[in-house]
C-alpha cells in the first residue's frame, strides 16, 4: 500500500488498573512506523481504581493522536471495546490490551492484508515478552499465546484480541461485542462474521504484539480457568465440545512416570547441559493448566445477558 491509499485505522485498547502497564504501552504505540495522521488511538478506561484515567489523559496533552475514553456501567473488555468502536472514525478497527507492547511495525504489517477486497478479518502473531519466573518460561516454551492455535480452532479459525484488526463496515453489519460476556469475546466475534457474512480472515504473522506471561501461580491458573470458562460459553453459543476431564488415574500416572523416569533422566541431562530446570517441571505444570482450565470449564455457566449483543447506532 503507497501513502496515498492507506486506510485510517483507530486502535481500541481497553484498560482496567493499567498504571503499571500504560508507560511501556504508550511509548511502543508512539513509536509505531504507520502514518502518524492516518491513525487515531482509544484508550478506553473500564472503570479503573488506580491513576490509569490520570495517565492517559495526561498521554493525550503530550500525544494528541491518544483519545480517552470511558466505560463504567459494564465491567468487561468487551463492553470498553465497544466504546471505542463506537468512537472510531477510521475504516480498520485494531485491537491490542494494555498488557501488550506492539512492536513498531504492528499496524503497518496488520493492515498489509486488507489489500485483499475480501479479507474482513487480521490477526497478528502475539509472543511473549521475556520472562524472568518459572512459569512465564513455561508459557512462552509452550508458545501459550500463539494465535496459530486459535487460527487451527476445529470450529472456525479466529483470533484474539491482544492483536486483531476488523474492517469497521462489518460491525454495523453484524453488531458489537457481546458486553457482558467476560471471556470468549474474540471468538464469539470472529465466527459472527464469517457465519454470516462473506468475509475472510487472515493472518499477519509479522505484526507482532507481544504480550506479559503470567508470573505467579495464582495468576497462571486464573488464567486457565479463564480458558475453561471460556470453552463453556461458547458451548452454549455455539456448541462446540467441551474439554474432557483428566482422570485420577491418569494424574497419579503421569506424576509416577515423572517422579521415576522422567526427573532422573532431565537430571542426568542438566548436568550435561542438555536440560534445564523448567524441562523438569514440564509435566506438573502442565497437570496444573489442566486441571484449572478443566475447573473454570466445569464452574462457570453462561449469563443470559452474555447473550446480548449491541448494535453500533
Amino acid at each position: 500500500m503507497s501513502d496515498q491509499i492507506l486506510p485510517k485505522i483507530s486502535v481500541v485498547i481497553p484498560i482496567y488498573n493499567g498504571e503499571n502497564d500504560l508507560p511501556d504501552l504508550i511509548n511502543c504505540l508512539q513509536l509505531q512506523t504507520y502514518p502518524i495522521e492516518q491513525v487515531e488511538y482509544f484508550l478506553v478506561d473500564n472503570a479503573s481504581s488506580d491513576r490509569t484515567s490520570t495517565i492517559i489523559q495526561n498521554a493525550t496533552q503530550n500525544f494528541p493522536q491518544i483519545h480517552y475514553l470511558a466505560e463504567t456501567k459494564i465491567q468487561s473488555s468487551y463492553a470498553a471495546r465497544n466504546a471505542g468502536i463506537r468512537a472510531a472514525s477510521g475504516q480498520i478497527i485494531a485491537f491490542t490490551d494494555a498488557d501488550c507492547r506492539p512492536q513498531p511495525q504492528w499496524l503497518t504489517e496488520l493492515i498489509a492484508p486488507f489489500q485483499n477486497p475480501n479479507i474482513g478479518i487480521v490477526a497478528g502473531e502475539i509472543i511473549g515478552l521475556p520472562g524472568k519466573t518459572i512459569l512465564e518460561k513455561y508459557a512462552e516454551n509452550q508458545d501459550v499465546l500463539s494465535q496459530k492455535y486459535t487460527l487451527a480452532h476445529p470450529f472456525l479459525p479466529y483470533g484474539q484480541t491482544a492483536n486483531l484488526a476488523i474492517r469497521k463496515e462489518i460491525f454495523v453489519q453484524i453488531g458489537l461485542f457481546r458486553p457482558y460476556l467476560t471471556t470468549g469475546g474474540d471468538a464469539d466475534i470472529c465466527w459472527r462474521i464469517q457465519q454470516e457474512t462473506q468475509w475472510k480472515i487472515d493472518f499477519a504473522p509479522s505484526a507482532i504484539v507481544q504480550h506479559r506471561h503470567r508470573s505467579t501461580l495464582t495468576e497462571f491458573q486464573s488464567q486457565w480457568r479463564r480458558y475453561g470458562k471460556s470453552n463453556r460459553y461458547l458451548h452454549e453459543l455455539y456448541g462446540i465440545k467441551l474439554m474432557a476431564n483428566v482422570p485420577k488415574t491418569e494424574y497419579i500416572y503421569s506424576l509416577s512416570r515423572w517422579i521415576v523416569k522422567e526427573v532422573p533422566i532431565t537430571s542426568v541431562k542438566a548436568i550435561f547441559g542438555k536440560a534445564n530446570f523448567l524441562d523438569l517441571l514440564n509435566t506438573p505444570l502442565t497437570l496444573v493448566s489442566k486441571g484449572a482450565r478443566f475447573s473454570g470449564q466445569q464452574s462457570a455457566q453462561l449469563p443470559e445477558t452474555a447473550k446480548i449483543i449491541e448494535k453500533i447506532e
